[in-house]
């Protein structure tokens, strides 16, 4: 949800969603614009910052110690909100590409050099430039390794330093189809001395209207004279065309002279273009309002969308040299490939070609293929569309296998036949589709956590290594976590080993040294069997069980788990019924022995004095009483997003500026700094007999100073108001607030959270975790 700044907003607010200007080097802005800038501004401020990182190429090659031979030329730049800047180069032999030669610069604000990560630390001097067999035989041989294929870019001279050894070597692009029909643009390098085929590695990526799975939807069009286009002008231009089974040229961009597009069924060709022009608008908007990222390239510019590719293509595929991404229509053409998360898959094929570029071989091919899936998923989580049920499964609705079933799974990768759900010494040599399971289980294992879940109705169960607990942190930091890592610290050639390194650097950057976050990260990867559990992380988690319910005078036994710190834990807890008590493993045990509900709070402290906390209410009811306890609230703890609470415009919100308490969404009233109003009311019925209880978790933000209460929030009930709050009541932390509503036995209730905030001065009410409980 966005949040404007007014006149009286603090310096404080103000520098923090401010773009700071450094020396030589402009800042890119972290947060999205509230309007697309013109393409053309997105290109020029692009190619500004690549400019001046440019300028500095000559200098840093010499203060790296390369060779006077050696050249960097910049491929791409990301400054951070502090004036840190990390700068990706591509490099130069003797006028010739270094495959394997990209390295990523990180920098002060102050230009100061500070980190360095390189695809390759070897040396190049000595390697020859001058080829002892010309381009025609490195032409025949890379033919000769694909067999049926023909050539598609003549020879070029490179260095290959991916692997091995540097040497002088030809790169020769030949073009085929593989069996499933898809294109092929097999990069072949060979030898330039002898003619061995070095390497191959495959240049394409496979993998309002009516859609034939995203339903009802708004597209971007435009309007010329009295017809319209499917071409998308705010989001760089991008469109969708026509392949009409063809599988050549781009293809005709769809007209008509009505602005309401397919019918939901696969014979309306329409309806599979509404999918695919959709998919990329998502996809669009994924990455520049969680990112910043303006495109794909980061340059402003559009992908265009290809439909209806081949007869009975049962695939989809991204390809750089069209900067585009096609479909199939599937076995018979009556099954397009036009999936959400199918396009937000493909499209971050792009994303990773224009930024760590990871080999599509061997271990890094595998992440490249996880990126993907990754992303993917997110982009789907981020639509939210009731059509598509937002998941941790990939390509679930298009049935490639003809089951039902996915094509993948990121909980346990296994579970498709063929993917890998931990690392091991070999798992380079596998396809890299099977070899981006360990990168796909990790990131629902930091995103969700270990152990059987049930999330959007969707029941998971992650198993890990050795039966490591994992606590996740949210998929929204999750993401982050990979898209720096991505962006910032992987390069062509990253591994499983080094993408540890890389999403643990990205989470200290993102969350600090030491954090929970850093923590769960390098749990995660423990998991799947990169690295081990972190030995002194310097933080403790606790486990929160939920909310607890039991009868009176009845024996109970409860386990609190916690992760991280140095080892042993010990356990405290306020708060417990009478009768019940706590053990120092965190065994909690006993018989309750007086009836009502109690606010618990549990403490881990480890070896080092680090403590952590998880606090959850345990309700003690009457073994007489035949009313059966129960959490009426829906969708208590927004997660599910907008859906069941009535809401004023964008108060569920799963932004990171102002985190919730748990998981990833809370409700976020106000916080304007100018008069403003905002709601959110959930209506239930209590059963007759029961006792209720109200409890939610409220953080108060405010830029107000004083005594005076100028922004509130009232909690009602049928209108009847429980308690006003103001920004006289702010904290730095998530307070547990509780009301009995037992009164309300037998009656159908309305809950309303209503904010209201003056002309100045912003106020943010944030609420999460709410329940109305009977016993």
């Amino acid at each position: 949800m966005s949040r404007y700044t007014h006149a009286r907003v603090t310096m404080a607010a103000l520098a923090a969603t401010t773009a700071l200007v450094v020396t030589a080097l402009p800042t890119m802005a972290q947060a999205a614009p509230q309007a697309p800038a013109p393409v053309s501004q997105i290109a020029a401020d692009h190619a500004q910052l690549l400019s001046a990182a440019n300028q500095q190429s000559a200098g840093l090659a010499q203060a790296l110690g390369l060779s006077g031979q050696e050249k960097l030329v910049a491929k791409d730049v990301v400054v951070d909100t502090d004036g840190s800047r990390h700068l990706r180069f591509e490099r130069t032999f003797g006028g010739l590409p270094v495959l394997g030669g990209d390295m990523v610069v990180h920098q002060t604000a102050g230009g100061v050099t500070k980190g360095l990560d390189r695809a390759s630390t070897a040396s190049l001097a000595g390697v020859s430039t001058t080829p002892a067999l010309a381009a025609p035989k490195a032409q025949a041989a890379a033919l000769a390794a694909e067999q049926g294929s023909s050539l598609d870019t003549a020879p070029r001279l490179v260095i290959w330093a991916a692997q091995g050894a540097p040497t002088l070597a030809w790169e020769t692009v030949v073009s085929g189809v593989e069996a499933d029909g898809t294109p092929s643009r097999m990069h072949v390098v060979t030898d330039a001395q002898s003619g061995a085929v070095l390497h191959k590695f495959e240049g394409i990526k496979k993998g309002t209207g009516q859609g034939v799975f995203v339903g009802n939807v708004t597209i971007g069009t435009t309007l010329s004279g009295s017809t319209y286009s499917m071409k998308d002008a705010p989001r760089g231009g991008m469109y969708t065309t026509n392949m009409n089974n063809g599988t050549s040229g781009n293809g005709t961009l769809f007209t008509k002279t009505s602005d309401a597009w397919g019918n939901g069924t696969a014979s309306n060709k329409e309806s599979a273009a509404v999918d695919a022009h959709f998919g990329a608008a998502v996809t669009w908007d994924f990455y520049k309002n969680t990112f910043g990222r303006n495109g794909i390239r980061n340059d402003g510019v559009g992908a265009f969308s290809r439909v209806h590719y081949g007869s009975n293509y049962v695939n989809a595929f991204w390809d750089d040299g069209c900067f585009c991404m096609t479909y199939g229509d599937g076995s018979g053409n009556t099954a397009p490939l036009t999936e959400l998360d199918v396009a937000g898959h493909e499209m971050t094929h792009g994303v990773t070609s224009n930024t760590a570029n990871l080999n599509y071989s061997g271990e890094s091919g595998g992440l490249n293929e996880a990126t993907s899936d990754i992303m993917g998923s997110m982009v789907e989580f981020y639509a939210n569309l009731p059509s598509d049920n937002p998941d941790y499964l990939i390509g679930e609705l298009i049935d490639i296998n003809g089951n039902g079933t996915p094509l993948r799974y990121m909980d346990k990768p296994s579970k498709d036949g063929s993917s890998k759900d931990s690392w091991y010494s070999g798992i380079g040599n596998v396809d890299v589709h099977y070899s981006s399971g360990p990168a796909n289980h990790f990131f629902y294992l930091l995103a969700e956590g270990s152990g059987a879940k049930v999330i959007n109705g969707v029941s998971y169960n992650s198993p890990t290594t050795n039966n490591i607990t994992v606590t996740g942190i949210g998929r929204d930091k999750a993401a982050a976590i990979w898209y720096r890592a991505l962006t910032v610290y992987m390069t062509s050639t990253t591994n499983y080993a080094a993408a540890r390194t890389a999403t643990e650097n990205a989470a200290k950057d993102l969350y600090g040294a030491g954090s929970a976050e850093v923590t769960a990260v390098g749990t995660a990867w423990a998991g799947v069997s990169v690295g081990s559990v972190p030995t002194n992380p310097g933080t403790v988690t606790v486990t929160n069980p939920g909310n607890q319910s039991t009868k009176i005078n009845t024996a109970v036994s409860l386990q609190i788990s916690a992760a991280g710190g140095t080892a042993p834990r010990t356990f405290t807890a306020t708060g417990l019924p009478a009768g019940l008590s706590i053990s120092s493993s965190g065994l909690i045990t006993g018989t309750p022995t007086a009836l009502g509900t109690s606010n618990v709070t549990v403490t881990a402290k480890d070896a080092a004095n680090a403590t952590g906390t998880t606090s959850f209410t345990w309700t003690v009811t009457d073994t007489s009483s035949t009313c059966t306890p129960a959490q009426l609230l829906g969708n208590a703890g927004f997660e599910s997003g907008a859906t069941v609470w009535t809401t004023t415009s964008g108060v569920i919100d799963n932004g990171t500026s102002k985190p919730a308490r748990t998981g990833s969404y809370k409700a976020w009233l106000n916080g304007y700094g100018s008069a403003h109003t905002d709601s959110a009311s959930q209506t239930v019925t209590i059963p007759t007999g029961c006792k209720a209880t109200l409890g939610f978790y409220l953080k108060i933000d405010t830029a107000e100073t004083g005594t005076t209460a100028y922004d509130k929030l009232t909690v009602t009930v049928n209108g009847t108001a429980l308690k006003t709050y103001s920004n006289v009541d702010a904290g730095s932390s998530y307070t547990l607030r509780t009301f009995d509503l037992s009164a309300y036995a037998g009656q159908s209730v309305t809950l309303k959270f209503n904010g209201v905030e003056d002309s100045s001065l912003a106020t943010s009410f944030l609420i999460d975790d709410t329940s109305i409980t009977t016993s």
